[in-house]
């Protein structure tokens, strides 16, 4: 990939976030340091690093895509209220591939698990 000042800092926010950006907000954050930044340049370095598996798109039903740093397998939490996107890693969850393998007779390639919640922060502690 030829070196470019943009897709160095888009992919350096995204590597520095922990908030699973939007295009829209790496884009809006990015603005003022890069001014002649397109929204459309924001979205084909985000495929672009989709598709070289440096990022993972998480696809969120009736809202825009986020975009993770994180490549490993896990699922996801989305706050119903907030929109927070926190990441979840446990084995349990790795499990449910062996149990569908076994079940279905087939191999699991990939999977998109995310659980609808209410965060702490959202909840105020009432859980």
């Amino acid at each position: 990939m030829k070196y470019s000042k943009q897709r160095d800092m888009i992919l350096q926010y995204i590597t520095s976030s922990c908030t699973h950006p939007t295009a829209e907000m790496v884009y809006k954050d990015l603005k003022e340091e890069i001014p002649n930044l397109s929204l459309g340049t924001v979205y084909r370095n985000l495929d672009r690093f989709v598709k070289e598996n440096l990022i993972l798109r998480i696809k969120i039903p009736n809202d825009k895509d986020r975009f993770d740093v994180n490549t490993k397998k896990h699922v996801h939490a989305i706050c119903t209220k907030c929109g927070k996107v926190t990441d979840i890693s446990l084995k349990q969850i790795d499990d449910l591939d062996y149990c569908i393998q076994d079940l279905f007779k087939c191999k699991v390639i990939s999977k998109s698990l995310v659980f609808y919640t209410i965060c702490n922060e959202c909840d105020k502690g009432g859980i």
